[in-house]
């Protein structure tokens, strides 16, 4: 199937309420639930759609169109709107890209949201990166609050890593990977995107990898979310194979639990080691999704996946401009999410956005 790109239709409210300075919405209208009983406690905001690969599965090697400098969120306008989050009951912040490393003032990001409270307490503040800056900022993440770490690493052969990436960085990802393990964050987990034909010969070296630097493998299905619009349902490593690969090393022992998170977990031979599986196409759990998406620029998603986003700038923007406009905006787009992603219909629309424009 051939996916059509659409223009995206971004929705835009004016400011309600008072002029003056922003009011607490906090427990004003309780929490963000859809229509489908769904309660949204995730919030990912990503920091940037630059990085510092060119993965072929995310973004072109060159002719990328970067968001413009004046259309990326300030950091006190990220706060605001995780503070309002936060008061609707978001008690997770993951923090994304492209690569939020690249970000300059990232650890003053993490720092101003992990003070942040929800009704239910402390907001919990996560991170995935590439981890090529890893060991330059994580002793002063740490410091600032950072409590969660996912590393993207595909193939650990070095050849392999420089084709697919169009980079030669594998041992400042390899780096970021060991300063990880001897910091202490945990759970640490690796995600790798399966490829036919590029890493499925890997799953259980890589597997095998996670287990030495004491983290959880996540293989991830790949999705229609490429710039290119090039991906094929046909070609891509499916849960199953994905799940067939590691029972050829290890006896697979299910784990219940496990709620709205994005993977599904094995025990290996019973434990203690774990490997993950985020089936977005072929086992999708949109049923229990509980997430939001803030783009650099900006732009609330209510599915990784939707055409459609809830411009948020004009609000932050507009002089005197309340908190319970931003509030109004976040619930219209939870009302908006539709039931599942569609992917498996054929009626599918890919979106324009690639990955690194979107946030993880």
């Amino acid at each position: 199937m051939t996916a059509v790109p659409v223009t995206i239709a971004r929705r835009v409210e004016r400011p309600a309420g008072a002029a003056g300075d922003p009011v607490s919405v906090a427990g004003a209208s309780g929490p963000l639930v859809d229509t489908h009983g769904r309660v949204h406690r995730d919030m990912r905001i990503s920091l940037t759609d630059r990085c510092s690969l060119r993965c072929t599965y995310c973004m072109p090697e060159q002719g990328n169109e970067w968001l413009a400098r004046t259309s990326i969120l300030t950091l006190d306008e990220i706060e605001r709107i995780a503070r309002v989050g936060a008061a609707a009951g978001i008690t997770t912040f993951r923090l994304t890209g492209g690569e939020p490393l690249l970000r300059a003032d990232i650890v003053d990001v993490v720092r101003r949201l992990a003070a942040i409270d929800s009704p239910d307490g402390p907001v919990q503040i996560a991170m995935t990166t590439n981890g090529i800056r890893l060991p330059e900022f994580l002793p002063d993440l740490i410091d600032a609050g950072l409590q969660r770490l996912n590393i993207s690493i595909d193939t650990i052969r070095r050849d392999r890593f420089h084709e697919l990436t169009r980079r030669d960085r594998l041992d400042d990802v390899l780096e970021g990977i060991a300063a990880a393990q001897a910091s202490g964050l945990r759970p640490l987990k690796l995600n790798a995107v399966a490829m036919r034909g590029v890493n499925d010969d890997e799953i259980v070296e890589l597997t095998e990898f996670a287990i030495a630097h004491d983290a959880q493998l996540r293989f991830i299905e790949q999705m229609p979310l490429d710039a290119g619009h090039t991906w094929d349902r046909t070609s891509m490593v499916t849960r199953e194979e994905i799940l067939d690969a590691l029972a050829t090393r290890w006896t697979l022992v299910p784990i219940p639990g496990r709620g709205g998170a994005p993977a599904e977990r094995w025990a290996l031979d019973g434990g203690p080691h774990t490997v993950g599986v985020i089936a977005s196409v072929t086992a999708p759990f949109c049923g229990d999704c509980d997430r939001l998406r803030l783009t650099a620029d900006g732009q609330i998603r209510n599915c990784l996946f939707s055409t459609t986003e809830y411009d948020l700038l004009p609000i932050l923007r507009a002089e005197g401009s309340s908190d319970a406009a931003l509030d109004e905006m976040l619930r219209s787009s939870v009302r908006g999410k539709l039931p599942g992603h569609a992917i498996n219909d054929p009626s599918f629309l890919q979106p324009l956005r690639g990955m690194n424009a979107i946030g993880g």
